[in-house]
């Protein structure tokens, strides 16, 4: 019998979640934790709103193990097997451990693994654990010192020669989440996957090799014998990342910056790099300059969300700013702000979309990969404009899946992005995206075009010139109920739209059948014969349903007013 029995006129929660809930507020490393969970059970013992509340939550909590994937794991923090805690993050700690031995073998020497983790709510003690897990294992074990961006970890994976490297974030999650992504190099992969995150298969067999039965009894853990990388790790990433500026075309300097991390681990990097760099003045958003796991000034700490950058064109409008830069919370992304004037000489601030910065980036990247014989990769949902103008100017270009697991993975990759303000523009040092020196090379053009009395948007024009406008947009759903994407994504396959902004579609494509040399993925592509495009896949970290919109003209006015037509069908299609 459950040792907190429900009341006979309420629907009873089974007694296998019952148990389970009872063994792991016992269990669970974290007091907090421990607390959440009795005060649930003690509630759902009861009758009335609040002990069916109690009782959805526990639920919720043990539906079954959070899933490990090749995104690692990204879930709430809290207690329960279907959330990120200490204990699932030690299971899975466990597992990899498994991984990395399987991977090199026994009779080999041990494998190395470097961790790292941002200033999220739990990450240092999901890191600690983790370096804990690995080294009771017999891995050699590096744990970066304090909270740093995304790429510095995978940077040091590379750096390291290490087999492996985890990194502990949610990115741009909300921040009631966590995440643990996990990164191969090494003798666990060839040089396209070194310093790169998981794919297939390696995901399903760190997964295989978790067990969720594991209680933190049954979970050694040492308590020393890992290595905390001294300051010598980041100074070789900060002298890399300044290796990607170009001193002999681009010497031009002057620019005065808005920087804001929002809130995350960007802001112990960037600010100096950019002065090291000689950029400058560089002016940091007080209120958002310090790592904060609430992020109490945003809705969501996502540079892409409304109200998000508020506070830094508000700033940059202060100082007059030629460049507004903004990092998310893992300083992986970047966004960017560009100064306008209109025809009446009015100063204000455009956000520009990630397809435009990254065929921004890419154009200025073009010279140099042409010359180096390097290829230039986005995503299937990103803009194809970058490939018209590699086309154009005689580059290799390669389509990718979503996610920079994949484009880092572009055979002779020398730049890569992907329009959710991913961007890699040194896969040598960085393989996967990082908008620590993407920030450093957005610098490096607008000071060159400042200097010429131009900007970022004249840039987008000189673009627009070799390949036709092409501009790009995104309607995205956020439900409450996942089950409600699946059925759009059902609806839609059993019945396509006809048009798209007034144009017959041809062109109408299943992308879980794969083809053109992509492996198979839950989304669909819709397209006319004048370019005109909405690709629908649903989010691989969130509860969204993601649309993809674009359109192409000669006339840029033609092509933004043929978007405007299309975001407004999609949004009715969708319930945007």
């Amino acid at each position: 019998m459950p040792a907190h029995p429900p009341h006979d006129d309420v629907a009873a929660l089974p007694e296998d979640v019952l148990a389970r809930a009872e063994r792991w507020a016992a269990e669970d490393p974290d007091p907090a934790h421990r607390d959440t969970l009795r005060a649930e059970l003690d509630a759902a013992a009861g009758v009335g709103p609040e002990a069916a509340a109690a009782r959805a939550a526990l639920a919720a909590r043990f539906a079954g193990p959070l899933a490990f994937g090749t995104a690692g794991l990204r879930a709430e923090e809290g207690p329960g097997e279907s959330r990120m805690n200490r204990l699932v993050v030690r299971r899975t700690a466990v597992g990899l451990a498994a991984h990395l031995w399987d991977g090199v073998g026994r009779d080999a020497a041990p494998p190395l693994a470097v961790v790292g983790y941002d200033a999220r709510r739990g990450s240092a003690a999901f890191a600690a654990d983790t370096a804990a897990v690995l080294t009771a294992a017999g891995v050699q074990t590096v744990l970066l010192p304090d909270p740093l961006p995304t790429p510095v970890l995978a940077f040091a994976v590379r750096h390291l020669s290490a087999d492996a490297g985890v990194m502990v974030t949610a990115s741009h999650n909300p921040p009631a989440d966590n995440g643990y992504k996990v990164y191969l190099g090494g003798r666990l992969t060839d040089e396209a996957g070194r310093g790169a995150q998981i794919v297939s298969p390696a995901d399903a067999q760190i997964a295989a090799r978790i067990d969720h039965a594991a209680w933190a009894a049954d979970i050694p853990l040492a308590d020393d014998g890992w290595t905390v990388a001294g300051p010598d790790l980041l100074e070789a990433y900060r002298a890399a990342a300044l290796g990607v500026l170009d001193d002999d075309r681009h010497g031009h300097r002057d620019l005065r910056v808005v920087y804001t991390p929002l809130h995350g681990v960007g802001g112990a990097v960037v600010p100096g790099l950019l002065e090291d760099a000689g950029f400058g003045p560089v002016h940091v958003v007080a209120e958002q300059a310090a790592p904060d796991p609430a992020f109490p000034t945003v809705a969501f700490p996502n540079p892409e969300e409304p109200g998000a950058m508020d506070l830094a064109l508000a700033l940059a409008a202060e100082v007059d700013a030629d460049l507004v830069i903004a990092n998310d919370p893992d300083a992986d992304r970047l966004a960017l702000a560009a100064p306008v004037t209109d025809a009446h000489g009015v100063r204000t601030w455009r956000m520009l979309s990630g397809d435009a910065v990254g065929t921004l980036l890419g154009a200025h990247a073009m010279p140099a990969l042409h010359a180096a014989g390097r290829s230039a990769a986005n995503s299937v949902v990103s803009s194809p404009q970058l490939a018209a103008l590699a086309e154009a100017k005689g580059v290799t270009h390669h389509v990718t899946l979503t996610g920079f697991k994949w484009i880092s993975r572009a055979p002779n990759l020398g730049f890569g992005y992907e329009e959710a303000l991913g961007y890699c523009v040194d896969p040598d040092m960085v393989r996967d995206k990082d908008g620590i020196t993407a920030a450093l090379m957005a610098a490096e053009l607008a000071a060159a075009l400042t200097a010429q009395g131009r900007g970022l948007t004249d840039a987008l024009a000189d673009v627009d010139a070799v390949t036709g406008a092409m501009p790009s947009a995104q309607v995205s759903v956020r439900v409450a109920d996942p089950s409600l994407i699946a059925r759009t994504m059902t609806a839609l396959r059993q019945q396509a739209p006809a048009t798209l902004a007034g144009e017959p579609v041809t062109v109408r494509r299943d992308l879980a059948a794969g083809g053109d040399g992509l492996p198979p993925t839950d989304a669909l592509l819709f397209a006319t014969d004048s370019g005109t495009r909405v690709l629908v896949r649903p989010s691989g970290t969130e509860p969204k349903l993601k649309c993809y919109l674009g359109t192409r003209d000669a006339d840029p006015a033609a092509a933004a007013e043929r978007l405007e037509a299309l975001r407004a069908e999609v949004t009715a299609l969708v319930g945007g």
